[in-house]
């Protein structure tokens, strides 16, 4: 009976293995699936008089979680794959959440980011407190129709200029005295927007007030005087002073210059790199942060896992960052249906973070992982799981025999 019941545990561990074979090519072109492996041990019943009974052998799957697959690239922003350890952080329709690394995701008719399977992708929204390092709760699933019409209010500009060394100093009225009499030396003015993305020019009045000193005014051209300038129906929105090296005509003091758009939010110009050289007053960089509303026109995911949208008005703000989880042993996660998984006790509890930090990997935009399995692997382990059963088999035939003999003899 012992040469039977050890080529029938020899026949069932073959079967596990003819089984996690069979499962690996079914999933051989699945995105992001992780091939399994058939491990055995033999069985010892007991050890009697320094001799061991074997009892055949038993057999156990193993996941390889841990693998990398090949990316593919793809004509779809959205999709992702993840190039390290880390997994995605996604939920099913009853808010179960799980890791998985098929990041084929699409937006749904609602504008949520969900792959293949039916999965949900979840992020932090820019701007939030972010995510606790050892829970997979507090975040939101990712929506990229939630900006369909959109503006961005102008918090931070760039001017550099050169300002006139040889400009001779006004000694009447300044234009911080919002008078129609009010004299400077140089103007110019930066489109900024408001709240609402409504625009609004800030002109900007350079003034020469003494050796190596000038004063910058900031007015909103919406309160200017029919036909535009002095005086304003408002006083300046800020006034600084500027003051220049004697030496090399770089900046001393008076940048940032920090004023509120109306109806906006606090915007601070950097004037650090204007300069007071011989030459006349120009312009060389002026950049300014803001849109007006616009419709989205694109999503953009960078490395890090910032998801950004692009706007028609060639304006891009951030809304989420995406984060990665990861686990001790993610070959012990359990598999649920759809390529996903959960943190247990064996596998660790989950440490998340953003992509590029803590060994999480990074997200490749525009890419898919693609399955682990190799077929020429998968096909070479069946014919030797196919041999060994039948070798088994051809043992249990012989103690078959044998039993039929001792049959006959007892008859």
């Amino acid at each position: 009976m012992s040469v039977l019941n050890t080529a029938v545990s020899g026949m069932q561990a073959n079967t596990s293995w003819l089984t996690t074979i069979g499962q690996n090519v079914a999933n051989a072109n699945t995105t992001g699936y992780k091939n399994v492996d058939t491990e055995f041990s033999s069985l010892v019943d007991a050890a009697q008089n320094s001799q061991s009974q074997f009892e055949g052998v038993t057999s156990s799957t193993l996941a390889l979680n841990a693998l990398q697959g090949q990316d593919a690239q793809t004509t779809t922003t959205t999709n992702m794959a993840v190039q390290g350890s880390g997994f995605f952080v996604v939920e099913d329709s009853n808010k179960n959440i799980f890791l998985t690394r098929d990041g084929s995701f699409v937006p749904d008719a609602s504008g949520n980011l969900v792959n293949s399977d039916g999965y949900y992708l979840l992020g932090s929204p820019t701007g939030s407190t972010g995510v606790a390092l050892n829970s997979l709760s507090g975040l939101v699933k990712v929506n990229v129709d939630s900006a369909a019409e959109t503006a961005v209010p102008s918090t931070a500009a760039t001017l550099i200029a050169n300002l006139p060394s040889t400009a001779s100093a006004v000694t009447t009225t300044l234009p911080s005295a919002n008078s129609a009499s009010s004299q400077y030396t140089a103007e110019t003015s930066l489109v900024a927007y408001d709240n609402l993305g409504n625009p609004d020019s800030v002109n900007l009045y350079f003034t020469k007030t003494g050796s190596n000193s000038w004063q910058v005014d900031a007015y909103s051209a919406s309160t200017a005087a029919t036909g535009g300038g002095f005086p304003y129906s408002s006083g300046p929105l800020a006034t600084q002073t500027l003051t220049f090296d004697p030496n090399s005509g770089a900046m001393l003091t008076g940048s940032p210059l920090t004023l509120n758009v109306p109806g906006g939010q606090t915007l601070k110009i950097d004037l650090a790199q204007t300069t007071q050289l011989a030459s006349g007053f120009a312009v060389s960089t002026a950049n300014i942060n803001g849109s007006a509303p616009g419709t989205i026109t694109g999503v953009n995911i960078s490395t890090n896992g910032t998801l950004s949208f692009q706007y028609g008005t060639g304006s891009t703000s951030s809304a989420y960052q995406i984060p990665l989880a990861k686990v001790a042993s993610p070959d012990n996660l359990t598999s649920v249906l759809g390529n996903a998984f959960q943190t247990n006790p064996a596998s660790g509890a989950p440490q998340v973070g953003l992509p590029g930090s803590g060994g999480l990997g990074t997200i490749n935009s525009g890419s898919l992982e693609g399955s682990t399995v190799d077929l020429a692997t998968e096909l070479t382990n069946m014919v030797q799981a196919q041999s060994s059963y039948e070798a088994n088999s051809k043992v249990f035939q012989a103690g078959a025999k044998l039993l039929n003999v001792l049959n006959n003899i007892q008859a």
